[in-house]
């Protein structure tokens, strides 16, 4: 799929087939004339819309893109080993993949968008709600594009193929107008969660347009003020933006027994046994029905959890000790990862322990150990978060992966609010104090403002580190903070199971490369440029 492809709706291009004449109605299949008069057409073709958001190999995989986690996977897992390696040219299948996983969707979007209104059954109040989901998903996609190439083709309604072979990019700045634009529409039009049905939950909000507008404006990094306003609307105001507050158990958060529970802006959502998502089966230990581990922690991601009494694991004081380096830790680090000797919870209640350490395992458990080759773990550590006790023998999930949830929106006002210089007392207690207390923290020095002296940005980045390992946020946090160039370069590591002559034991997983002349962007697809004559390259390429 292509801009200048027709997208193709299986549905419409049954309801379609055979149509010669626009001012003729044949009576045995759908026109243009006819299509969208149906209410059930107009509501497939948005269910297809809220499709087309994102799927699961992207949510979890793009984690490998950053200094969480490292996979072996090729082009099942997006191709991100040879982005994260710098390996990569400008064919790569996932530039091209993406520009038109984005694309098409877009063009859903605004077929959709140029021809709801030719509906005269919904009532306008229901044709207007879809419109702006409809809007809000188009800007997601916007975003998604931006993130990655910058100036991209802005296209506001539907196109001819013709047209698409001409199509410049649009500046950046216009195409962040146009989201934040997109947004704004989207949230004067759209309920809030509190007021939709509860055959509804799941569709866009009002609430989800506030916060995606948010971290658009985020990633700025110059409209912090911008940034807390509308923080403080969904934290404040919510009568009139949805009721959100933290779900009071972190791990179970993200089980299907915690479906569009009160911290949920925003997810893509699944039903077991009729749409659910595969991933976990290469994620969990081997003994527990795993077949492989494609994407696992690293050292650098396990390292980044702060002790019980809120030190870092390098500071004076802090109690580390790399003789047994998981205990007192975050309790989000064992919500997260599973490491050695790891006690893991199975669905039947009962438990089973994790040996990973090689040689370690009592005779016949040995399964999950670290081998040099093999199915297991190629870091020493396998994921907990996102296991769900609910699914089917192959371990499938009808859990919902979340991509917008009310912690964010807490980190994102520190953020801002540190920003700008007022972070006080009262603003960390409310968000990275309220995290904690929600994670396990039970210490003063974990709950406690830091106060004068302390790093408060690496704080609050740490934090988003832990909060939000394995749902996709790290990569592009180190891209906005510009500090992918650092993080990136060098070894990804893994347990210390390795030569202690060679990183202090810590096992080499990956060598990184990342040029910070051209990485930030992704180059433009090859096979886009041939096809459109005013496309243009990024820099570097």
């Amino acid at each position: 799929m292509t801009i200048k492809k027709i997208f193709s709706w299986l549905f419409f291009v049954w309801a379609l087939s055979g149509c010669k004449k626009l001012d003729l109605a044949p009576s045995d299949r759908y026109t243009e004339l006819t299509f969208w008069q149906v209410d059930d057409n107009v509501n497939n073709a948005l269910n297809n819309i809220y499709n087309s958001i994102f799927t699961s190999n992207p949510f979890f995989y793009n984690e490998a893109l950053s200094d969480n986690a490292y996979t072996r996977l090729g082009i099942s897992a997006g191709n991100v080993d040879a982005i994260s390696s710098g390996s990569f040219t400008v064919d790569l299948n996932r530039f091209s993949s993406d520009w038109a996983y984005y694309y098409a969707g877009i063009k859903s979007c605004n077929i959709f968008l140029g021809n709801v209104d030719k509906n005269t059954t919904l009532p306008a109040a229901t044709r207007d709600r879809m419109k702006a989901e409809t809007r809000f998903i188009r800007a997601w996609h916007y975003f998604n594009l931006m993130k990655w190439w910058g100036d991209v083709p802005l296209l506001k309604e539907d196109i001819t193929a013709d047209q698409a072979k001409t199509m410049a990019r649009t500046p950046r700045a216009d195409v962040l107008q146009f989201i934040t634009d997109e947004l704004d529409a989207a949230a004067a039009s759209l309920p809030t969660r509190d007021q939709y049905a509860a055959a509804d939950r799941g569709r866009v909000t009002k609430g989800a347009a506030l916060a995606l507008k948010a971290r658009v404006l985020l990633y700025e990094g110059d409209r912090m003020a911008d940034v807390v306003t509308i923080c403080e609307q969904l934290m404040n105001n919510q009568a009139q933006n949805g009721t959100y507050s933290l779900y009071g158990n972190y791990e179970d958060l993200f089980k299907s027994s915690s479906k569009y529970n009160s911290e949920v802006i925003f997810d893509l959502a699944y039903v077991l046994n009729t749409r659910m998502w595969g991933d976990y089966i290469d994620f969990a230990p081997l003994s527990v029905g795993a077949r492989s581990n494609n994407l696992a922690p690293t050292q650098e991601l396990v390292d980044s959890y702060i002790m019980t009494n809120g030190k870092a694991i390098g500071d004076t004081g802090s109690g580390y000790d790399e003789n047994n380096p998981y205990a007192n830790r975050d309790p989000r680090l064992s919500a997260t990862v599973v490491y050695d000797q790891f006690v893991w919870k199975n669905a039947d209640g009962s438990t089973q322990t994790i040996y990973i350490k090689p040689g370690s395992s009592p005779a016949g458990q040995e399964q999950n150990e670290y081998k040099a080759s093999g199915q297991g773990t190629a870091t020493g550590y396998y994921w907990r978060k996102y296991w769900d006790p609910v699914s089917v023998p192959t371990l499938q999930f009808g859990s919902n992966l979340i991509l917008i949830r009310y912690a964010e929106v807490l980190l994102m006002y520190a953020e801002a609010k540190n920003s700008l210089g007022q972070m006080t007392s009262d603003v960390w207690d409310k968000t990275i104090g309220a995290l904690r207390q929600r994670a396990g923290f039970t210490d003063a020095g974990a709950l406690g403002f830091p106060g004068a002296g302390a790093d408060l940005t690496s704080i609050i980045r740490n934090e988003r580190r832990s909060e939000f390992a394995l749902e996709g946020l790290r990569i592009d946090d180190i891209r906005r903070w510009k500090i992918a160039e650092t993080v990136m370069n060098g070894w990804a590591h893994g347990a210390q199971y390795g030569d202690p002559a060679v990183d202090n034991g810590y096992l080499r997983a990956q060598l990184r490369t990342f040029d910070k002349n051209k990485h930030y962007l992704w180059p433009v697809p090859s096979s886009e440029l041939v096809k459109d004559s005013k496309l243009t390259q990024n820099p570097n390429y």
